[in-house]
């Protein structure tokens, strides 16, 4: 567009209005597609593995703020390995900003595997709290007997509650 008339000047907007209708775009266009695609595509896990276990939490205008999934691998693997975890969020942030959250451990050959996964919308103890309790039941109730954190405030205040 800044070549079309000239040089970004002569756009009629600051770069800062372009970042906000992209955010609005992308924000309208998950709601419509992408989370019907992984709510679809969740659905199909659980149809093909019975042992399939995912969770999702919604904020009060119903969109979707974290997702926990759990596949029958991670949990025979948690039932045999899962005294010990470490729960990291570390992995970071994806574009959007959001925090990736693994529940990982260390099996009889010395290999990292993972528990549990989910995207998670902040890093309170409130959504900490959440993934905990959704982990907890995905498993059957089976608590670790210790969880190796990053020694965050809002994940020990949430470890402190369950």
């Amino acid at each position: 567009m800044a070549k079309q008339v000239g040089g970004r000047e002569k756009v009629g907007f600051i770069f800062e209005d372009y970042k906000n209708y992209l955010r609005s775009k992308r924000t309208v266009e998950m709601k419509i597609g992408d989370t019907g695609g992984v709510l679809e595509y969740l659905q199909q896990r659980q149809l093909d593995d019975p042992n399939f276990f995912y969770a999702i939490q919604v904020d009060e205008d119903d969109l979707i703020a974290n997702i926990l999934w759990v596949d029958a691998q991670m949990m025979a693997d948690y039932a045999h390995f899962g005294d010990v975890v470490s729960f990291d969020t570390t992995y970071r942030k994806n574009k959007e900003g959001r925090p990736f959250a693994l529940f990982v451990g260390v099996n009889h050959h010395k290999q990292t595997i993972v528990f549990g996964a989910a995207l998670l919308y902040d890093e309170t103890a409130s959504t900490f709290m959440w993934f905990f309790d959704m982990f907890s039941r995905a498993m059957s109730g089976k608590k670790p007997i210790t969880i190796l954190t990053d020694q965050d405030a809002a994940m020990a205040k949430a470890l402190a509650a369950t």
